[in-house]
């Protein structure tokens, strides 16, 4: 999976559950609801203030892991 700024929150975490941790890193603890799930990761960055480029970053490469 390749992950974009536009990337669904909820379609990464579908992808593999693991990336869970990267987002409660940003502060983002409301994972599981349907709201947050919705959510672009631009959008997930802009509300909690985190550098969405750096997200998308450390996404992509746990991602060239598995």
């Amino acid at each position: 999976m390749t992950v974009t700024k536009d990337s669904i929150i909820g379609d990464v975490l579908d992808a593999d559950r693991a990336t869970a941790p990267y987002f409660l890193e940003m502060g983002m603890h409301c994972l599981g609801c349907p709201a947050s799930r919705g959510e672009s990761i631009q959008e997930a960055c802009e509300v909690h203030g985190v550098d969405a480029d750096e997200l998308v970053q450390q996404l992509n490469a746990h991602f060239a892991k598995a």
